[in-house]
């Protein structure tokens, strides 16, 4: 039972303290970080995407998917050191591997496979050591899903909220991205001939992040405000028709040159759209206190109505007090 001075007191309105956020907003650099996301995804689709190609006889579009990987990993890199700030930022970050951080395991990942991408990438366009860029290559592939996806995992790990809430979807959604991304690079580079693996990657990895990204929708929240207004939102249906156009051209122009180039186009565009709102999100989620309070109550009361629960299915009355 409330106690006199508890009905006494009027249930206040929410404000944070001084009106400041609660959560420092993350201090990533733009365009460092989103396109870090969006580059250390397109290099681990398409080195995977190049492992396959390789193992079923297209040598263009293992070839093209070799250059991507490794292209995409470099400038990953670049990108990430720039934000870090000194390259002996990055270095230090592989003195320790940390199977409980993120970030540790996710810089484990990048070293390897940047350095297996390039060697398989300089085997593919000079033709030195076929075997070594061959064995080189299927190794990225084989790291590529990891790549691919551990940024996600790296952002649901923070405590801004519309990363973290979004634990269980966030790496499909990069995933499906990823897909897509690797399908755009392929569609603009490699010969018609050659695509059809690119365009089945296309239409599935627009349906897995389309999938993830409605999901995301539909659970609704005040934690999802941020993807469903604003720059996010912007940048989020952006992706989504960029993605959409991209997937349903390369399906129409599967003998057109320039249909593919602008299908694959629309693809590694959006799917840069995709991540830059996932971003965005995240950081106006981190600004603004009530996507931190307002959660925080409606699990404390989930938790009291659930205790009452129990105490009346037991026949005792919980207490108020401590």
């Amino acid at each position: 039972m409330k106690t006199r001075e508890e009905l006494q007191v009027p249930k206040a309105e929410f404000r944070s303290y001084y009106g400041r956020p609660i959560l420092k907003q993350p201090h990533w650099r733009v365009p460092d970080v989103p396109l870090y996301l969006f580059l250390g995804g397109l290099a681990g689709a398409s080195a995977s995407m190049a492992a396959l190609a390789d193992l079923t006889g297209r040598p263009e579009l293992a070839r093209v998917g070799r250059l991507a990987a490794a292209g995409g990993a470099s400038a990953s890199v670049v990108a990430l050191i720039h934000d870090l700030g000194r390259p002996t930022r990055f270095l230090n970050m592989l003195r320790v591997f940390k199977p409980t951080s993120p970030l540790s395991v996710g810089s484990w990942i990048l070293a390897p496979f940047s350095a297996a991408a390039t060697a398989a990438a300089a085997s593919s366009v000079t033709g030195v050591l076929p075997q070594v860029g061959r064995v080189a290559g299927i190794g990225a592939g084989v790291l590529g899903p990891a790549l691919s996806t551990y940024t996600a995992v790296l952002l649901a790990d923070t405590a801004v909220p519309a990363w973290h809430e979004y634990y269980p979807e966030l790496p499909f959604v990069f995933g499906g991205s990823a897909l897509a991304s690797a399908a755009g690079a392929a569609l603009v580079a490699a010969p018609p001939a050659e695509q059809a693996p690119a365009r089945k990657m296309a239409v599935i990895g627009a349906g897995l992040e389309f999938a993830a990204m409605s999901r995301i929708e539909r659970r609704g929240g005040i934690v999802g405000e941020p993807y469903r207004q604003g720059r996010p939102h912007q940048m989020l249906r952006a992706g989504k028709i960029l993605t959409g156009l991209g997937a349903g051209l390369s399906l129409v122009g599967r003998r057109n040159r320039l249909v593919s180039a602008v299908a694959g186009t629309a693809l590694l565009a959006g799917a840069l759209c995709t991540r830059t709102g996932v971003f965005y999100a995240g950081r106006a989620s981190a600004a603004d206190p009530k996507y931190v309070v307002l959660p925080q109550r409606e699990r404390l009361a989930a938790q009291a109505a659930q205790a009452a629960q129990r105490g009346t299915a037991d026949g005792t009355t919980p207490s108020s007090t401590p």
